[in-house]
Parts: structure tokens; C-alpha cells; sequence
């Protein structure tokens, strides 16, 4: 019999114990690949709810940069009384630069009741004014984070870091599509550029790949090189991608549970199928001469952002899930010369989201599409800077989004900030609850779409307490 040391014997000890680590780490890419894969199958095939849904999709008007609430939603007289007056010490500490910081300062536009509910809106969004009765505006948002980035990451997937999934991708995970020629998740983002923390907010993160958004341009083919170079004669399209099928298939049967080549394998069936699909989809000389007047693509002002609600329209009109339309680079960003940010922020977007909403009402598809406006954060109720140059720098502690169609209750406002609009202080909104009430009107239920990594059951509210703002539904 060999004997051992004390130190041989703690030392073989401990290999074993890196070897059994090494193992439990690489067990569900090695040794029970098979069987998690066969136990757990990821695809866009439309799948149950957990509950009945009000909507059927969702088209998310992103609004970059931050829109001020006290000068588009949160009427403040108490501002106006208040004009030129020194802002408390908490609300002083808030501006990014305390030599920035300037006065408590109205809004330059007037707040009138409009529609049946009387609900007030900004003279800065005339059109919209015309639709209240079908919106739904919660003014109590809150957020954690005053900078654009993190902010952008927690309005996208609930967290202020990098490296989650986004919500589309979420919806897309919980319910797949019924159109299996198109994506379920569609990303509709400015031709002037992308906005900050670029394609992450769209991503899938840690979710298989196949969930992520595609992104579709406005100008010029929608996907690239979506077309062939050459015009094929249609047996033999047919009998390539048969054969690569069939590739495919038998390369991924000796390669279970791989996400990444699962994802490769279905965008490249997806690219096939959406050659007619897609092109059909985002074909806006179908629409009428009067349809496109109304979105204004006839002006140069509206032409771009109208364009893409065309598109959203038509995308969720073919059973796409998830659409969501991006603006022109921080456009709501009104650090400075506040009136005419605001008004050029506005008139780029106020005609075709009223366009939008009119539209999916005259065809029965406000009932089932959710339409979503809103931004990372508001803005302070001081000025930052002095004169009439001056503007608002960001107000994460209070501040407006709205939701129309899809189970919600037109007409209604929700929620309030304190009296001049610094934080929100009445059935306070945090972005958890925000995200858990549209789930909810998708027939998803919070704490229940989850995804099992690493022995957590990860949520998209992730393990934030988070409730459902039943008062805006109908």
C-alpha cells in the first residue's frame, strides 16, 4: 500500500474538487447537451399566453433624448407663479453642472383640455391633441439613472447595465409570431444614425440570438442583400434550399443546444422567405395618396419619421410582434434654446404618431396593437443656462410616457409629480411596474416569463418587485 502525505493528500483532494466544478460548469454544453436540448426548444412558433391577451402586438415609439414632461403632458401652473425663483437645494443638486444651474422655469406652451376627457395637453403637439381620448398618459414615471446610457438600458430591459435582454426580445421569447415570414421583432431606427448605446438596445443578450431585433431601413432595400444578384429560375431556388436544409440540419443534429447556430440557421431560412414577404410588407406606394398625406411624406419636415410609422403600421398589420421606431439622435436632448428644440423634436413626430394612431383605429387594429411613447427620462423644471437660449437638463425622478389601443383606457391620466414637476409623488410608476403592465396586456404575466440561466429564473422586471397599473387598462 502507498502511503501519502498530508500535503499529497490535500492536494489530489483539491484536483478533485476542480474537476468536479469543471464538470458541473460544462455539463449543459457537454455531457447533458441532448437532453436540455430536447427538454427546451427555441423558436418563433406562436406560443400560449398565461393569460387572456388584450393586445396582439406592440409598436413602441421610442423618443430619444429625454422629452420634457412639464412642457408636453404635466401642465404646472404653479411654475408660472414661481418664474425666475431660486429651486430648492435637492432640485439644485440635480442639474449635471451645478454652473449650469438657472431658475424654476415655466413652459413658452400652453396647456388646453382636448377631446371628450378634457385631458390637457402642450400646444407643442396639436395633432396628438386630437387623439387624447384613446391615449392613456401616466405622469408619475420614475427612473434611477440621470444619464443617457444607463437610463437607455433600464427603459429597454429593466436594468442600468449592459448586457440584458430588451424587451422585444422578451415579447418575442414569451410568444414567438404568427408570421413565420417575417420577424417577430422589428427595429425601425433614424437613417440619420443610430441612437446612443447603438444596437444594444435591441439586443438578446444572454436569450438565444434568434430572439434579438432585426433592424429594417427606411431608405433603399429594407434588409441588405436580401435580394439575389441573379435571377434564379425557381426549381432550382427550390432545390438549393432544400439542399441546404438538409445541410443544416444534419450539422446541427451532432450539435445540440448551440443558440448561436440554431440562430444563424433560422435567419437564413427567415432571409429566404422574407425575400417576398418583406418586400411586400414595407411597399408603401400600395398605400393611398391620402394615407401617405395624412403620415406626411409629402413634407419634408415628417417625410422620415412618417415613413416608419407607415412601415409599423403594415408590420403589425402581417402579424410582426414587436415594433419599435427610434428618432433622430437625442432629439428631445433640449440642454439649450428649449422652445425651438422642442418645436423641432415635435413637428418631426406629432403628425404621423397622430397619423399612426388614427389609422390603426379606422382598420380595427387599435383594439389589438399596443402603442407605446416615451423616453429614457424627463427633464427639470429649472432652466440650465440663462436667457432665452436656455433648457432643461435631465429629469429622471418624475416624468410622462403614454400608451393608447391594446386594453387600455383612452382619455385617462394617471399619476402625479409634486408642483412643479421635479419628482413623482402620487401612484408613483417605477420602470418594473411599466414593464410588467405591458406583458400583462400581452397575456404575459411578469413573474412567470422567465428564463433559467445559471440556477436563477431571470425576468426582464429581473428580481425587482413589480406590479401591473391596472388603472389605465379598460
Amino acid at each position: 500500500m502507498l502511503k501519502s502525505t498530508r500535503r499529497e493528500f490535500f492536494s489530489s483532494m483539491v484536483d478533485g474538487l476542480h474537476g468536479a466544478a469543471l464538470a458541473s460548469l460544462l455539463g449543459s454544453d457537454l455531457f447533458t447537451a441532448t437532453a436540455f436540448a430536447d427538454s427546451q426548444i427555441f423558436d418563433l412558433t406562436a406560443k400560449p399566453t398565461h393569460f387572456k391577451p388584450r393586445a396582439m402586438a406592440v409598436i413602441h415609439l421610442f423618443m430619444n433624448g429625454g422629452p420634457s414632461q412639464v412642457d408636453l403632458f404635466d401642465p404646472k401652473p404653479t411654475l408660472k407663479r414661481l418664474a425666475g425663483t431660486v429651486p430648492s437645494r435637492e432640485l439644485s443638486f440635480a442639474i449635471s453642472n451645478s454652473k449650469d444651474a438657472g431658475t424654476l422655469m415655466p413652459s413658452p406652451f400652453e396647456f388646453k383640455p382636448a377631446g371628450k376627457s378634457g385631458l390637457e395637453i402642450s400646444s407643442a403637439l396639436p395633432h396628438l391633441s386630437e387623439c387624447v381620448d384613446d391615449i392613456a398618459v401616466i405622469r408619475s414615471m420614475y427612473g434611477e439613472h440621470p444619464n443617457h446610457e444607463p437610463a437607455l438600458f433600464l427603459m429597454h430591459s429593466g436594468r442600468t447595465i449592459a448586457s440584458r435582454p430588451s424587451i422585444g426580445s422578451w415579447v418575442s421569447y414569451g410568444l414567438g409570431t404568427h408570421n413565420q415570414n417575417l420577424p417577430a421583432y422589428v427595429v425601425l431606427d433614424d437613417p440619420k444614425g443610430l441612437p446612443i448605446n447603438g444596437i444594444s438596445n435591441w439586443q438578446s443578450a444572454w436569450l438565444p440570438p434568434i430572439y434579438q431585433g432585426t433592424r429594417f431601413r427606411s431608405e433603399g432595400p429594407p434588409v441588405l442583400n436580401l435580394e439575389p444578384r441573379h435571377e434564379i429560375p425557381t426549381p432550382l431556388v427550390v432545390a438549393e434550399r432544400n439542399l441546404v436544409r438538409r445541410l443544416d440540419e444534419a450539422h446541427r443534429k451532432h450539435r445540440p443546444y448551440q443558440p448561436e447556430l440554431d440562430a444563424r440557421i433560422s435567419s437564413y431560412e427567415l432571409a429566404a422567405r422574407m425575400q417576398l414577404a418583406a418586400s411586400d410588407a414595407l411597399d408603401l406606394n400600395r398605400e393611398s395618396d391620402a394615407t401617405r398625406e395624412a403620415y406626411g411624406l409629402n413634407e419634408p419636415a415628417t417625410a422620415s419619421y412618417g415613413k416608419r410609422c407607415l412601415m409599423a403600421r403594415r408590420l403589425v398589420e402581417r402579424g410582426v410582434r414587436f415594433v419599435q421606431l427610434y428618432i433622430e439622435n437625442q432629439i428631445f436632448d433640449s440642454h439649450s434654446d428649449l422652445q425651438s428644440s422642442l418645436n423641432y423634436a415635435c413637428g418631426k413626430t406629432d403628425k404621423p404618431i397622430a397619423a399612426l394612431l388614427k389609422d390603426l383605429k379606422q382598420r380595427g387594429l387599435l383594439d389589438s396593437t399596443l402603442v407605446i411613447w416615451g423616453g429614457e427620462f424627463g427633464r427639470l423644471p429649472m432652466s440650465q443656462g440663462t436667457g432665452k437660449v436656455a433648457g432643461r437638463d435631465h429629469g429622471p425622478s418624475g416624468f410622462s410616457v403614454w400608451l393608447a389601443g391594446g386594453g387600455t383606457k383612452g382619455g385617462t391620466v394617471y399619476g402625479a409629480t409634486d408642483d412643479i414637476g421635479f419628482k413623482a409623488v402620487e401612484n408613483r410608476v417605477s420602470v418594473h411596474d411599466f414593464h410588467a403592465t405591458i406583458l400583462h396586456l400581452l397575456g404575459l404575466d411578469a413573474r412567470d416569463l422567465v428564463l433559467e440561466r445559471h440556477g436563477l429564473k431571470e425576468r426582464l422586471t429581473d428580481q425587482f418587485p413589480a406590479r401591473v397599473v391596472s388603472e389605465v387598462l379598460s
